[in-house]
């Protein structure tokens, strides 16, 4: 697995450790990296990045997946979806010189060893259209 597709998973892992419980950013940030010192410093720096955008973008995050989700409110998704998500749009957001493209691949390919099986489709057309969206704000 390549150090971006696991800094994603890392990622993905510490939104949903946040989700589940009552905890800061910066406490889920402590907790998560204190069971893992096998993580290489580059892979742990752009897994705090996303992690960062998505903590401190997160209601302007949720708007735009709520706005693409056709009919589904955020609560109701499977958490794991939920922060799939998350993780997705804070690196369309916080990283654009990434293709938004290669996000969604590197997502769904997440999705493949996390998520159920049904939620890759519904996972990949809120992803695309959110993206859509994304470009169409930065170019005005």
């Amino acid at each position: 697995m390549g150090t971006r597709r696991k800094s994603r998973e890392l990622t993905m892992q510490m939104l949903f450790q946040g989700d589940l419980g009552k905890q800061s950013p910066e406490q889920v940030r402590k907790l998560f990296w204190s069971s893992r010192d096998d993580v290489d410093e580059e892979t742990r720096g752009f897994s705090e990045d996303i992690f960062r955008v998505a903590t401190m973008r997160q209601e302007e995050i949720d708007r735009l997946i709520e706005a693409h989700a056709a009919n589904w409110r955020l609560e109701r998704m499977p958490v794991v979806d939920r922060n799939l998500l998350r993780c997705a749009v804070a690196e369309m957001l916080g990283f654009p010189a990434t293709p938004a493209p290669i996000i969604i691949n590197e997502s769904l390919e997440i999705a493949r060893r996390y998520a159920a099986p049904e939620s890759i489709n519904f996972l990949n057309g809120v992803l695309d259209a959110v993206a859509r969206e994304v470009l169409k704000q930065r170019l005005g």
